[in-house]
């Protein structure tokens, strides 16, 4: 599936699977052109979305959903619908601005969190809901970068891998603080405890960072939920993406692979390669 980016072509490969454990997916993601499939779902629940009705057509989200029953999905839903229609109102039409990309991306990230929050007020099943995410948004030479709660973007340049965002769980803060060490936070009790997420009140203002980085012709960018790279190391990720030229097969073999690895949770996987 090729998008355009100024002189640069991106072509992207998605997929997003209940998994072993889970009775519904509650990860969500937006990519131009075309609506969240889940795979484990009949066809006929498949659809494409028209290009005639995209917001912002180089912008891309994994959001992974949090709550009781359907909250979480909803949340991660909400997620991938209001957030490229936000956006799209706040980009500045001067490309070259990078300040202004960073607080348009901050505002509307803002702005959905408002909505979240204000719809699990609407109704008991809603109470509580959150959801993890992490975008990429391309503009001429440059990609911006965010995430809140623990799905992460990486990029991959000349074989070396590098993850572009932090994850938010209190494991990773305790790590940060010292009080335990990096190898302890994989294990760790508090892992999957987010203390930043859409949902919550500290992501009011938006993400703590929006990364601003260039773009060349060989790069390649994953991002994805933890149902990925909870079991999947780095060092595979990265042999994987610098492998092949079908960034859908690398999807579908990452996902293959967290499968086969135990994952306990929905998996999505989401690659862009630059060409």
């Amino acid at each position: 599936m090729p998008h355009f980016q100024g002189d640069l072509k991106l072509r992207v490969g998605v997929i997003s699977v209940v998994g072993n454990y889970r009775d519904h997916n509650e990860d969500n993601y937006y990519v131009p052109g075309r609506m969240p499939v889940q795979f484990d779902a009949p066809p006929e629940k498949s659809s494409e979305m028209s290009a005639s009705i995209l917001e912002a057509s180089n912008l891309f989200i994994v959001a992974d959903g949090m709550g009781g029953q359907q909250a979480g999905e909803q949340a991660s839903l909400m997620a991938i619908q209001l957030l490229p229609r936000s956006l799209a109102r706040r980009l500045p039409l001067d490309a070259n601005d990078a300040a202004a990309v960073q607080k348009a991306i901050r505002d509307a990230v803002g702005e959905v969190n408002h909505e979240i929050m204000g719809s699990a007020g609407v109704a008991p099943e809603l109470a509580n809901m959150g959801t993890t995410v992490v975008l990429a948004l391309f503009r001429k030479d440059r990609v911006y970068v965010a995430g809140m709660g623990d799905s992460r973007a990486y990029r991959l340049r000349r074989g070396v891998l590098e993850q572009l965002t932090r994850d938010h769980s209190l494991a990773d803060a305790l790590s940060e603080a010292g009080t335990i060490t990096p190898e302890e936070v994989p294990h760790h009790k508090f892992k999957n405890m987010l203390y930043l997420y859409l949902g919550c009140k500290d992501a009011r203002d938006g993400p703590e960072e929006v990364r601003v980085l260039d773009v060349q012709v060989g790069d390649r960018f994953l991002l994805a939920s933890d149902g990925l790279t909870g079991v999947v190391s780095d060092d595979v990720l990265a042999q994987l993406l610098g492998e092949g030229d079908d960034p859908q097969e690398t999807a579908r073999v990452m996902k293959d692979l967290a499968l086969h690895n135990g994952s306990k949770d929905n998996v999505t996987s989401l690659v862009i390669h630059v060409v």
